[in-house]
């Protein structure tokens, strides 16, 4: 464990990129292999505004990345923070919790906020507006989302007091679960069941894609899913019966142009159905 907490205190850029890409590239492989829903759409233009946002939300977090260094430092030099004021324990469990508690502050609560608060739901409308939702579909957020969840983040790292090496550990997994969460592939029901008991899974997320409430206000995970049993917004739905998209922002070629995603979050807010 101590070894992998000193290669991602210093991992390369080079790295970082290849989880990105290669975590893509071996889903939209997979997507392939075990489809889960057919979708009637050209994957690579279905693609292009996924990777432009994705490519968006690599620059935002490169340009702000010495913010959470210098705080992930001052946090370990001051011994503060929540993992630093429990007792002594082994580096994995020390890992493990510090993991878990970035995960709550950086996406859980990150995620929750912006379907509560209108103005971030204005803006996490980008996300939510994909018709044809696969590993694409990740990091598909407005420039002013990945502000966003960078605060949270760092608000994360400062309240849990994780050092650099956690804090890159939990970046490079959220990565990858984001991926697997959204991933068009259809996994055994069962399989996909017991992986959700622990992990956010690809059925559990999808459930947050339905296109009207309750659904959409639920399963805001991204690697645990113990957050959503936890404080209760768990849901299920059949995956057969999932429909992707947003009910009020309903045009479709507005909602894959790249130009009508940017001023999205601009228009009046819509208040969403509920599904009774």
């Amino acid at each position: 464990m101590e070894s992998i907490i000193t290669y991602f205190e210093t991992i390369p850029s080079a790295h970082r990129s290849f989880i990105l890409v290669g975590g893509i590239t071996f889903f939209w492989l997979l997507e392939g292999i075990l489809p889960l829903q057919s979708f009637m759409y050209k994957k690579w233009r279905h693609a292009l505004p996924n990777l432009f946002f994705t490519f968006t939300t690599v620059v935002i977090n490169f340009l702000l990345a010495f913010l959470l260094l210098k705080t992930s430092d001052w946090t370990v030099v001051n011994n503060f923070g929540i993992i630093n004021w429990l007792p002594q324990m082994p580096l994995w469990l020390y890992v493990i919790i510090g993991v878990m508690l970035l995960d709550f502050f950086g996406a859980y609560l990150a995620h929750f906020t912006e379907h509560k608060v209108k103005p971030f739901w204005m803006v996490h409308l980008v996300h939510h507006t994909d018709h044809n939702v696969d590993t694409t579909t990740a990091n598909r957020h407005h420039p002013l989302e990945s502000v966003i969840r960078f605060v949270f983040t760092l608000a994360g790292v400062f309240i849990v007091g994780a050092p650099m090496g956690v804090v890159m550990l939990y970046q490079s997994l959220s990565l990858v679960a984001t991926q697997f969460g959204h991933a068009n592939i259809k996994l055994p029901k069962r399989v996909d069941e017991v992986i959700s008991y622990f992990l956010v899974s690809p059925d559990m997320h999808k459930v947050h894609h339905h296109y009207v409430l309750p659904y959409t206000d639920s399963n805001y995970g991204n690697i645990f899913s113990v957050w959503d049993r936890l404080f209760g917004t768990f849901m299920k739905l059949d995956r057969d019966s999932i429909v992707y998209g947003v009910d009020t922002f309903p045009d479709e070629v507005e909602n894959a142009s790249i130009k009508g995603l940017l001023k999205q979050p601009f228009h009046k807010y819509r208040k969403p159905t509920t599904k009774t």
